[in-house]
């Protein structure tokens, strides 16, 4: 079932039909800039989110275009985006997950540099300010030569913890130290959340898509997932969530509310306080995964659904992987009640965490380095995911859809129905280009159609080539069917 329409929806759209007046009657010319989002925002009253799907919309239409660090200038030329892919559809089923080999190709072809990465989501490290770490790490190990190499063991370094707790108050939790649990990577934070509220044969309800490594660690804990049907701009369908916990025994569910992967989707803050309620009647437990969640493009950080947690049932999860130093494997979860459950699963899956990492990140994030070099980085992944849906319109035949993530670095893309993506894989990997196909993304293997597309690589003359050679490949595929 359908959800119903937002009223969110309704007023992004009535900004951008003003906003198309102005250009037509000649108010705003071609090459002028439009009014800047928290402007119209104000001049509105609406909220930047709001504002930003309108714009969104608007360049979908071809009528304008993103400009880096500048803002959005009508078009001087027609570029019409693809069209958004709709609401998906999976069968209401409790699967086996099966997609580890599929997934496995993918990976190896993330690590060799002679192909174009486009699948995995890897980031470029010239995106990071490695030379600050380094410094800043010798720093702290000279500082703690005594105390840095022993065994830093559960729940983590305490300053660290108190780092992540502070940050909190900026989605307006209220997060203690206490609360906090250190991980290797946002990785292995959701397999020990799930490992605590679940066991082997329990079904898991997920989005549809979702990231496959979630589907991996189903599979390796002897899990079902149920997929749950997941608009691409507002996520989870609560209304099919709904259907499903009560014709299911479903013992938790996993969500990626901001910035999903692969699909973009950031759920409406009131959808987010509607889907703890829901869960929290029937005292399912919700595992989220927010290591997008700082990667905004607007002016706002959203909120997690932890934000509307008053029970303990939702453990959060995130690392910095995405946002910093994916190389240190410092990750993070806060368990809500089931944080002893938790602490004890890491004790005897790694023992603890190597402490020099955790000791950088923390010195980083007390000295403020940590938000200036955000507001680069969502900077650049924003222009990234821009060039990238520009390029794809460019390149691929009629029948392709793309996704308007507001913010993250990766693209869902549908493309014509008769397109085998995993065809597309094996043809394109042997032009060196790597793509994720679609049905790693579902513990069926749908999305037969259906890719995903990495932009956290600088973009480049080599990387718009592979775009150019993909949409080559597709629009072949699509002929010969």
């Amino acid at each position: 079932m359908l959800p119903k329409r937002v009223e969110r929806s309704f007023l992004y759209e009535q900004v951008a039909s003003k906003i198309t007046q102005l250009i037509s009657q000649g108010t705003i010319r071609p090459g002028e800039r439009v009014p800047s989002v928290r402007k119209i925002s104000h001049q509105q009253r609406i909220s930047i989110s709001t504002a930003l799907q309108a714009y969104f919309l608007l360049e979908n239409q071809g009528l304008i275009e993103a400009r880096p660090q500048s803002g959005f200038y009508v078009r001087t030329r027609s570029l019409r985006l693809p069209p958004e892919p709709k609401m998906t559809n999976p069968p209401l089923a409790a699967t086996r997950v099966g997609v580890d080999e599929l997934v496995a190709k993918v990976i190896e072809a993330a690590g060799n540099p002679a192909i174009i990465s486009l699948g995995a989501g890897t980031v470029s490290t010239d995106l990071f300010p490695n030379q600050k770490l380094t410094r800043l790490l010798s720093s702290v190990a000279r500082r703690t030569s005594l105390t840095s190499n022993t065994y830093d063991l559960p729940p983590g370094n305490g300053e660290l913890r108190r780092q992540i707790a502070r940050r909190s108050l900026e989605w307006g939790g209220t997060l203690s130290r206490d609360e906090i649990v250190i991980t290797s990577g946002c990785t292995e934070a959701l397999n020990l959340c799930l490992r605590a509220v679940a066991g082997p044969g329990d079904i898991i309800a997920v989005e549809s898509p979702t990231y496959y490594v979630l589907l991996q660690i189903i599979e390796s804990l002897r899990m079902k997932a149920l997929e749950i049907p997941t608009h691409p701009r507002d996520g989870l369908g609560l209304d099919a969530l709904t259907a499903a916990i009560e014709r299911k025994a479903v013992r938790a569910c996993v969500i990626m509310a901001n910035h999903h992967n692969p699909l973009g989707s950031c759920m409406p803050e009131e959808n987010k306080r509607n889907l703890v309620s829901i869960l929290a009647r029937k005292e399912i437990p919700l595992i989220e995964d927010d290591i997008y969640g700082d990667l905004f493009f607007g002016t706002e950080r959203p909120k997690p659904a932890k934000a509307f947690d008053s029970r303990g049932l939702v453990l959060l999860c995130s690392s910095f992987s995405k946002t910093l130093a994916p190389g240190y494997r410092v990750g993070w979860t806060a368990p809500g009640r089931f944080r002893v459950a938790v602490e004890r699963l890491k004790m005897v899956n790694t023992m603890g965490n190597p402490v020099l990492p955790q000791m950088m990140i923390a010195e980083f994030l007390q000295s403020g380095g940590y938000d200036h070099h955000l507001r680069k980085l969502r900077r650049a992944y924003a222009n990234q995911v821009q060039l990238m849906s520009q390029a794809i319109s460019r390149s691929f035949p009629e029948g392709t859809k793309v996704t308007r993530p507001l913010g993250g670095f990766v693209l869902w893309v549908e493309l014509p129905a008769s397109v085998d993506s995993l065809q597309l894989h094996r043809e394109a990997l042997a032009r060196n280009i790597s793509i994720a196909p679609g049905p790693i993304f579902s513990a069926n293997q749908n999305y037969r159609n259906f890719m995903r597309l990495n932009c956290g690589g600088l973009w480049s003359d080599r990387i718009e080539q592979a775009v150019a050679a993909l949409g080559q490949l597709v629009t072949k595929l699509a002929r010969t069917v």
